[in-house]
């Protein structure tokens, strides 16, 4: 079987910082870290949505538009290292971004994940996340078949302005159900 390459330099950045954590230990600098630390939600730092223990990220490196990331501000690596209220937020803040993403893309289904630990496919295994993504019966296309590459046709910011804007309850208020 052939080797298939795909060049994405500007992945690399990616790669170094997350190296450097995983060698450096719970010490080192993590990049969900930084973005809890990154100020209120706005289209430069990604952040869609900010509670007062958890928030939700673009992924940067997205499988399909509208996929977020939602996480602990707190750095846990994993879900025994929860407080009981930082779970009930977490689940809260997860439901809330399937709901924002149904409202924002209408998918045919939603994904919704977590990668617990290295071995288990966590690109950042010390600080916990959950993924949720939309899917569509068709997502699956000739690019991703064949070159075995996602084609994701809107950008980072217009993800953002549109997930942002569906955020159930309005963005930093209350994400209990009415």
């Amino acid at each position: 079987m052939p080797l298939e390459q795909l060049w994405a330099g500007w992945r690399q950045e990616y790669v170094r910082i997350a190296t450097e954590a995983e060698r450096a230990g719970d010490g080192g600098d993590c990049v969900f870290c930084r973005l809890a630390d990154a100020g209120a939600p706005s289209p430069d730092n990604g952040v869609v949505w900010r509670g007062d223990l958890t928030f939700a990220v673009l992924n940067a490196y997205p499988y399909a538009s509208g996929h977020v990331l939602v996480l602990p501000l707190r750095h846990v690596g994993d879900l025994d290292e929860l407080d009981d209220d930082e779970s009930a937020e977490l689940w809260l803040t997860t439901r809330a971004a399937a709901r924002a993403i149904t409202a924002a893309y209408a998918p045919d289904g939603t994904n919704v994940g977590a990668n617990l630990g290295r071995a288990a496919g966590a690109g950042i295994p010390r600080h916990l996340h959950f993924h949720v993504l939309p899917r569509w019966a068709g997502d699956t296309n000739f690019m991703t078949a064949v070159a075995g590459v996602r084609v994701i046709p809107e950008s980072l910011a217009r993800a953002w302005e549109k997930l942002h804007s569906a955020w159930p309850a309005g963005p930093g208020r209350d994400l209990r159900p009415g």
